[in-house]
């Protein structure tokens, strides 16, 4: 397995709201592309959820500037991390949280709205620990992909470009590359199975839309 990530910062205001998927010149043909077709520039990202969604992540407050961060912490002390910024969260009443000097954090399945920039918390949040969702189901079916480690190694480097500031992190397990990106509704995933083809990267999105 070949993990790779970075800090997530903030999708710019120019890039939310766009509902339709447009790959930069030098994509690949649909369905025939291959490590290495990647555009010289990101996509256009999804356009942000209609509805609530649900994210589990670290809650990072520093001075009384509060971010949301999906992706990895810097194992420091205080931790350091960059993410989602946050409007409407309140410490009170909420269990598990650390504090040293003027950093608080804590991780938290958090549940609110995110308009492509910010998330805003609309309900109680829930310790990580004792956050137990349904397991999603398995996109691949359980299948072993047809990739070899080469191929797959090739198109995780190309991730970052493909993916610009919606890029979280990026793994590879059982022939997969698998890419965790901030929000995706399927848009995403069509860009990846236009440039490469179906059944060789699977898309993750951290925020989930909660159901009904």
């Amino acid at each position: 397995m070949r993990p790779v990530s970075r800090r997530h910062r903030i999708l710019s205001a120019a890039g939310t709201g766009v509902a339709a998927l447009a790959l930069l010149t030098g994509c690949a043909t649909p369905g025939t592309g291959t490590a290495g077709d990647a555009p010289a520039g990101a996509a256009t990202p999804p356009a942000p959820p209609a509805g609530e969604v649900i994210a589990q992540g670290t809650v990072m407050d520093v001075g009384g500037d509060v971010e949301l961060c999906l992706a990895g912490v810097a194992e420091s002390y205080p931790p350091q991390c960059s993410g989602l910024p946050m409007t409407g969260w309140s410490w009170e009443g909420v269990d598990g949280a650390e504090t040293a000097g003027e950093v608080t954090w804590g991780a938290y399945a958090v549940q609110g709205l995110y308009d492509g920039e910010s998330f805003t918390v609309r309900e109680h949040p829930i310790v990580l620990a004792l956050y137990d969702p349904m397991a999603p189901a398995d996109p691949t079916g359980g299948e072993p992909g047809t990739s070899d480690e080469a191929t797959l190694a090739t198109i995780q480097d190309e991730s970052i470009a493909v993916f610009g500031e919606d890029f979280l992190s990026s793994w590879t397990r059982d022939g997969w590359l698998w890419v965790q990106v901030v929000w995706d509704d399927g848009s995403w995933q069509r860009v990846v199975d236009e440039l490469y083809g179906d059944g060789v990267v699977v898309i993750v999105s951290a925020l989930q839309a909660v159901e009904g």
